[in-house]
């Protein structure tokens, strides 16, 4: 294919009932990422986990452009939008559509995870950390998952220990999965103190720190995970995020607004695959014919336009619920379950209806890189990480039943 395929959720898709300020972010971040992302994102979705292959001036270039500022309020240098929750997830689709894990690292990773539970800090950490991540100053880690401790974020299974000691807690453990730490400055870390769990904030130079090299993964290559040693790190008093206790309650309000963001990205991941294989099969001729006119491919295609718009709705329905009410666990659960399974369905089929072209990363004879190998890879995850969409079925069981019956 040597001609971009047409932004078809242009056509298909209305945002006739966005507020005028959301309309606005996605029409600033899709400027910014078809300028930034786009001519990067083939090399962003096919080069392998490494330290150098991060991609620091593209991270650069979104807070200089003040994307960071987005989510936030203005007392620490963001936009203060009205409907802030909308407007981050927006942006995540708009960026997932070039590079999902891109997406995933430097903007679900940092602006919602780390980010959304700074917001929740007390002021002497809120007021100083987020304006520097809104500026791109650093580069945050968000630490639940544990090589034991993963969906089951009980104290019971945490095995990570922050022991009390003068000044403020020594931290000893070891994480798994952690997003962005092998290029991180500071790390959130649930740790188990006493009877209960609690949150901290960390620095990654701390000499009780150490990062595994990256973890080599069948897709979302951006998003470089690692394992995380703690030995004795101390933590004090004063960098408790919440309060000593209330660290799950910290942790599930941002992963809240992360499963959100997932359902977003596997939107966006649907749009891309389906833009590109129904441009390339109204093109590609068999038999005469071009593929589309095969009723089985229009068909499945209108099958799926259809549930990308119904996923897309879902998503933000979450978000704007979430901005009105504080509160959208069964809509954000439903949105990721959603969003991730739909991302999995178009991007196989759109590879069948693509043949060759579809399975194929670059063509080495022309050198023409194709789009939906990276998609099928990159897409599974969304099933799989910020709480596998098993365990958000139960969620959504739990308002059916009641926890009497799910448990």
């Amino acid at each position: 294919m040597t001609t971009p395929a047409p932004r078809r959720a242009d056509t298909l898709f209305s945002d006739l009932w966005f507020p005028d300020e959301t309309r606005r972010i996605r029409a600033e971040v899709r400027d910014f990422a078809d300028t930034v992302l786009r001519p990067i994102a083939h090399r962003l979705n096919t080069t392998p986990e490494s330290v150098d292959a991060f991609p620091h001036a593209a991270f650069k270039a979104m807070a200089a452009a003040g994307i960071y500022q987005i989510p936030y309020a203005a007392d620490v240098g963001g936009r203060g939008l009205e409907f802030p929750t909308l407007a981050t997830v927006t942006v995540l689709e708009e960026l997932a559509y070039y590079s999902p894990s891109f997406a995933s690292a430097l903007f679900d990773g940092q602006a919602i995870l780390v980010g959304k539970t700074l917001e929740r800090a007390p002021a002497h950490l809120r007021d100083v950390y987020l304006p520097k991540l809104i500026r791109g100053e650093f580069i945050g880690s968000f630490a639940t998952s544990e090589p034991e401790a993963s969906t089951d974020l009980s104290v019971a299974s945490m095995q990570t220990v922050a022991e009390k000691v003068e000044g403020g807690f020594s931290v000893t453990g070891v994480k798994r999965w952690i997003t962005n730490s092998p290029v991180a400055d500071h790390i959130l870390v649930l740790c188990k103190a006493g009877e209960s769990l609690t949150m901290l904030l960390a620095d990654m130079r701390h000499p009780g720190v150490s990062v595994s090299a990256p973890d080599l993964k069948m897709g979302n290559h951006v998003q470089l995970t690692a394992d995380v040693t703690l030995d004795k790190v101390f933590v004090p008093d004063d960098h408790v995020v919440g309060s000593v206790g209330s660290g799950l309650r910290t942790a599930v309000g941002a992963l809240v607004l992360g499963r959100m963001g997932i359902g977003a990205i596997g939107v966006a991941m649907a749009q891309a695959a389906f833009d590109f294989s129904t441009h390339y099969i109204s093109q590609r001729k068999v038999f005469g014919k071009p593929i589309a006119a095969f009723q089985h491919w229009q068909f499945r295609f209108a099958e799926h336009a259809t549930q990308i718009e119904m996923a897309r709705t879902l998503y933000q329905k979450a978000a704007l619920l979430h901005d009105k009410e504080g509160r959208a666990d069964l809509e954000a659960a439903m949105a990721k379950v959603v969003g991730s399974r739909l991302a999995c369905d178009v991007a196989r089929d759109a590879i069948q209806a693509c043949g060759a072209y579809g399975f194929v990363k670059e063509l080495r004879g022309p050198g023409t890189p194709f789009p939906l190998e990276s998609i099928y890879r990159d897409a599974k995850i969304g099933e799989i990480y910020e709480g596998a969409n098993e365990i958000q079925n139960w969620v959504i069981a739990r308002q059916i039943f009641g926890r009497d019956i799910t448990g």
